[in-house]
């Protein structure tokens, strides 16, 4: 039985090691392409460091397998999710579905739901961090600087991770 979206892909891409992240300084060519400019900008200081070892193919790869284990759901994916930027570093979150992911408190919700999902991964649970540790903790562990989520029309949230 599935556990959510990418349980089983975020415990196999905790056991791969990732590259400190690039910089974000470079700006975002990705606003007014894959999203309008965001209404919030955030900034979530981690409470994890980017593991040492990974690098842009882990990120892609924990990508693909969080999309691959939606496409096999008897229904179309609710979201798109990819990675962009020259080493993946950018995750961007869009919803497939009007009037999904359209608040700043949707999005919230989203993200909350997904630290519930980031919670049962085994890396959280052998830490020790599972009450303490966010999604926003596990994309800097996985080397993400950036999370962008969108309603795909005319809301985006960013979150950059430092």
């Amino acid at each position: 039985m599935k556990q959510g979206i990418g349980i089983a892909l975020l415990a196999m891409a905790m056991s791969i090691v990732v590259l400190a992240p690039a910089s974000a300084e470079d700006g975002d060519r990705h606003e007014g392409y894959y999203y309008p400019k965001p209404k919030e900008v955030e900034v979530y200081k981690a409470r994890a460091k980017a593991l040492d070892e990974a690098d842009r193919q882990s990120r892609v790869g924990f990508i693909v397998g969080v999309v691959n284990e939606m496409l096999e759901r008897p229904y179309p994916p609710p979201i798109a999710v990819f990675a962009k930027g020259s080493e993946a570093e950018k995750l961007i979150i869009v919803s497939n579905v009007e009037g999904r992911l359209d608040t700043i408190y949707r999005v919230r919700a989203y993200l909350a739901t997904l630290t519930s999902s980031a919670r049962m991964t085994p890396i959280f649970r052998e830490y020790h961090v599972e009450d303490w540790f966010t999604f926003f903790d596990l994309a800097k562990m996985l080397g993400f600087e950036m999370i962008t989520v969108s309603d795909g029309d005319t809301f985006a949230h960013q979150v950059l991770l430092e």
